[in-house]
């Protein structure tokens, strides 16, 4: 699998370099910053796409990428791709994954949320794009910040069709299945 990352906003930038971290190894990462979050990251040894760059392999609805992530996703990146505008690599990327109807998951950090915010992000969810805010799931009983983080990201996972680990599961016991 073939997995865009990209990162925007500053606030919350470690979830978007954790899910780096935590990929599994079939899984072939491509990473975009925009350049607030680049301020946050620049110590990080990883390579990255430069966000001007629109002619990059993975702005193509020819490069074969599976999936993209954006998290976290501010606000004004996700108002442009509700609004179609493609002004730098992570908003042409996200362009070419809904006109390829490729799995686009976006992870809005601000809140509270405004009107304007939940009528974009109502607009892409009608169009197929996964809304998936790092929201915390209390049953999942975690007991420090690298857990909640690990469950946060898990679900991120889970809705992109990875395999992984990083949450206690419910569980379904026997009995429940026979009734």
């Amino acid at each position: 699998m073939r997995l865009v990352v990209a990162i925007t906003g500053a606030s919350g930038a470690h979830l978007g370099m954790k899910i780096l971290d935590l990929l599994p190894k079939s899984i072939t990462p491509y990473l975009i910053v925009s350049e607030h979050a680049k301020e946050v990251l620049k110590h990080e040894p990883v390579h990255m796409y430069d966000n001007k760059d629109i002619s990059a392999p993975i702005a193509s609805g020819s490069f074969p990428s599976d999936a993209m992530i954006i998290a976290p996703c501010s606000m004004n990146t996700l108002a442009k791709i509700s609004c179609g505008i493609a002004d730098n690599l992570v908003t042409r990327t996200a362009s070419v994954m809904i006109k390829e109807q490729r799995p686009l998951l976006l992870a809005p950090r601000e809140m509270p949320l405004s009107a304007i915010a939940l009528e974009n992000m109502l607009k892409l969810s009608r169009i197929g794009i996964t809304i998936a805010p790092p929201i915390l799931g209390y049953y999942s009983e975690q007991n420090s910040l690298d857990e909640m983080e690990n469950f946060i990201i898990g679900k991120w996972f889970d809705l992109l069709g990875i395999e992984h680990n990083l949450y206690k599961r419910w569980k379904i016991e026997e009995a429940d299945l026979e009734n």
